[in-house]
C-alpha cells in the first residue's frame, strides 16, 4: 500500500506504532518514512523521449530488545497492519543486533525545532513540463549553429513528506516541494572535437524555474569551448568554479566525518580537532537551513534538529559531522547529520564557504586580468580519480587557460593533487558567493596545481 504525500499524519503514525509496541512488548521504537510524488520529462530534437510519473514510499522501522540490541526492517505499508509486520519484523531481527555498540535514539530528538520557512508548490501537468523542454530545447539549438544536439536534459518536479516518531515522544514532520531544470549542450564543427557543457537551475516549483538564465549559460558554456587548443604539462596557479571547488570538498568530506574517523577512513584522527587545516581567511559549514537552500531538512533521519555547523573557521578543524552514535563515543551532541540504520551514516548536507571574520581572502586577484592561469569549470570521474583514504586527486576537467583576462579552452587535461596541500595553497577568494546545487562558494584561487595536458 503505497500512501500519498498528503496521508502521512505522524501524530497517527506515532500513537498506532505506540499501540502496536505495548501489544508486542517492545519499549524502545522509531520509525522513519518518506513518501514523494515525482513527474519528469525529457526530449529529443523536438520529440518526447520519457514521460514519467511516481509515487515513492520508505517506511524504516527500528526496535531494541531487553539488552539494548537494535533490529531494522523497512516496508512500504503504513497501514496498520503493514507497521504492526515491521515491528514484529524489527524486534525478531533485534537478536541478531550489534552487541557492542548499538545505536541509541538521538538525545536531540524531543528537542524544539526552529521554524523552516520554505516555499511549498503544487504539480504542474506533466504536459505542460513537456511544452516547456520543448520549448527550452529548441531555443537552445537556435543559440549557435554548432549546437546540434542537447543529448542531456531534463525537468522534473516533486512533493514530498517526511516522517519521524520514536518511542521517547519524537513527532517530526516536514513537507517540501521542488522543481529541477538540467540542459547540457553538445557542439560539432567540421574536422574538430564535439564539445559539451550543461547547466542546471532549482526551484520550489517549476513556474520559478530560471529556465532563460539556464538555456543562456548552457549556451554560452558550449560556445566558449569550441576555440579549444592543447595545454602544456607543468604546474599552473589554478582558479576553481564554485562547482568545482564544492565537488572537491565533497569527494574529500571524510575529513569532517566523524564515522569515518572512527572506521579508520579518514584524513582526520580523533585529535585533529584545533589542529590547522586551511589557509587562515577559510571557513567552511555546513549549513542544512541556509535561506537559500531549496531542499532544506529540519531534521536528520535520526530526528536530530539540523543547522550551521562551521567546520573549519579561520582555516582550523573545529567540527565533526555526527550521528548519535559517533556523538555519543566523541563525548558530544549529534549534528543533524545522520541517517537511520543499523550502524547510521554521516554524511554532509550543503557546504557554505567564505572569508573568515576579519577578511584576508580578496588578494586582488582577478580572472578577468590573469595570465598564465587555469581556470577549472568542472571536474569529471570524481569517482575513479578521487583515492580519498589518501588525499589524492587526479582528474579531468573542462576549463581554459586565461592569458590576459582572455580564456581560451582546453582541449583535454587532467589536475592533479594533494587536498590537504591544495587547502593550505589557497590564494584568494574571488567575489562574492556563488549559489550551486551543491552549496555556496566564491571562485577559488589555488597557489599551482599539476596540470596534464594530452600528450
Amino acid at each position: 500500500m503505497t500512501p500519498a504525500v498528503s496521508d502521512l499524519d505522524a501524530g497517527a503514525l506515532h500513537d498506532t506504532l505506540a499501540d502496536l509496541a505495548r501489544r508486542e512488548g517492545v519499549h524502545q521504537w522509531d520509525l522513519g518514512a518518506a513518501c514523494s510524488t515525482d513527474l519528469s520529462v525529457q526530449v529529443d530534437r523536438g520529440e518526447p523521449r520519457q514521460l514519467k510519473g511516481a509515487q515513492r514510499s520508505a517506511v524504516t522501522v527500528r526496535a531494541w530488545d531487553g539488552e539494548g540490541r537494535v533490529g531494522i526492517t523497512s516496508c512500504t505499508d503504513l497501514s496498520p497492519d503493514g507497521l504492526a509486520l515491521a515491528l514484529r519484523g524489527a524486534r525478531e531481527a533485534s537478536a541478531f543486533g550489534d552487541r557492542e555498540d548499538p545505536p541509541q535514539l538521538s538525545c536531540r530528538a524531543t528537542e524544539p525545532l526552529e521554524p523552516l520557512e520554505r516555499p511549498l508548490c503544487g504539480l504542474s501537468p506533466i504536459g505542460r513540463l513537456l511544452e516547456t523542454l520543448l520549448d527550452a530545447e529548441r531555443q537552445l539549438l537556435d543559440c549557435h549553429g554548432a549546437i546540434t544536439t542537447v543529448p542531456y536534459n531534463g525537468l522534473a518536479e516533486r512533493r514530498s513528506e517526511r516522517v519521524y516518531v520514536n518511542s521517547a515522544g519524537a513527532c517530526r514532520q516536514q513537507a517540501s516541494s521542488s522543481a529541477s531544470l538540467y540542459l547540457y549542450a553538445r557542439a560539432e564543427e567540421a574536422g574538430r572535437r564535439p564539445r559539451s557543457a550543461g547547466a542546471v537551475r532549482l526551484a520550489p516549483g517549476a513556474a520559478d524555474l530560471d529556465i532563460q538564465g539556464c538555456l543562456e549559460e548552457s549556451a554560452a558554456l558550449t560556445i566558449s569551448h569550441l576555440n579549444y587548443a592543447p595545454i602544456a604539462s607543468g604546474t599552473y596557479p589554478c582558479v576553481f568554479s564554485p562547482e568545482a571547488f564544492l565537488d572537491l570538498i565533497g569527494a574529500f568530506s571524510n575529513l569532517f566525518n566523524a564515522r569515518s574517523v572512527l572506521d579508520g577512513v579518514s584524513l582526520s584522527s580523533r585529535d585533529s580537532i584545533g589542529q590547522t587545516l586551511a589557509v587562515p581567511f577559510l571557513t567552511l559549514s555546513d549549513d542544512p537551513r541556509h535561506p537559500l537552500h531549496l531542499a532544506a531538512a529540519a531534521f536528520d533521519g535520526e530526528g536530530t534538529p539540523t543547522g550551521r555547523l562551521p567546520l573549519i573557521e579561520a582555516g582550523v578543524l573545529s567540527h565533526f559531522l555526527h550521528s548519535e552514535a559517533t556523538a555519543r563515543q566523541f563525548g558530544v551532541a549529534p549534528t543533524g547529520h545522520g541517517s537511520m540504520g543499523a550502524k547510521a551514516s554521516v554524511s554532509p548536507d550543503w557546504f557554505v564557504v567564505e572569508a573568515a571574520a576579519g577578511g584576508g581572502g580578496d588578494t586582488g586577484l582577478r580572472r578577468d586580468s590573469a595570465s598564465g592561469v587555469v581556470w577549472v569549470d568542472s571536474l569529471s570521474a570524481l569517482h575513479a580519480g578521487v583515492k580519498a583514504s589518501q588525499g589524492l586527486f587526479s582528474l579531468p576537467f573542462d576549463g581554459w587557460l586565461l592569458q590576459n583576462g582572455e580564456r581560451r579552452s582546453i582541449e583535454a587535461a587532467t589536475v592533479a593533487g594533494d587536498i590537504r596541500t591544495l587547502l593550505r595553497s589557497i590564494l584568494a577568494l574571488e567575489g562574492p558567493p556563488v549559489l550551486t546545487p551543491s552549496g555556496l562558494c566564491p571562485h577559488v584561487w589555488v597557489e599551482g596545481l599539476s596540470i596534464t595536458g594530452e600528450a
